[in-house]
């Protein structure tokens, strides 16, 4: 919670400033939020889709919607106020940001490659159905970007190992 107030929408809305929807559901932003919300309030939906943002509703709301900025449009509601919406309510990280960034997607790619070369390595002997990457497949390409990028860390000790894979130790 990094010391932010958690509190129902209804009560966010007229105090906040920026709104993130990361929730993965339907409408977690409506016409009840718009209604209350700040002038110049910024909405933006991280979570799943288009559908967190009550777009449709908060287009009805809207005297002017216009692009004030690439990916940014302004709804000037009847109200008066303004609600400012980024990457058209998508996936703001995709929509707005023009993609994930490639020190994000190489990891991705490489996760997905070599996950590929262990199915062919082991055909016929893996049983059908759903197979995580082998740890040490996941381990290698997290050492190989930190090796890319001139970022040394420690190795855990055993003892270390131990402890993390345990549940009996600590409080």
């Amino acid at each position: 919670m990094d010391g932010f107030r958690v509190m129902p929408m209804a009560e966010a809305a007229p105090i906040g400033d920026l709104f993130i929807t990361v929730t993965g559901n339907k409408h977690v932003l409506r016409g009840e939020h718009f209604d209350v919300m700040k002038d110049g309030a910024i909405v933006c939906n991280s979570g799943h889709f288009d559908i967190e943002i009550d777009l449709k509703t908060l287009g009805e709301k809207a005297d002017e919607v216009k692009t004030v900025r690439p990916f940014t449009q302004q709804y000037k509601l009847k109200n008066g106020k303004s609600v400012i919406v980024l990457g058209e309510g998508r996936l703001v990280n995709l929509a707005a940001a023009e993609g994930h960034p490639s020190a994000v997607m190489d990891m991705s790619f490489a996760n997905q490659a070599l996950a590929c070369e262990y199915l062919v390595k082991n055909k016929g002997k893996l049983e059908n159905g759903l197979h995580s990457i082998p740890v040490e497949v996941d381990k290698e390409i997290a050492r190989l970007k930190l090796q890319a990028m001139g970022i040394g860390i420690d190795t855990l000790t055993p003892e270390q190992v131990e402890y993390m894979n345990s549940w009996t130790v600590g409080t």
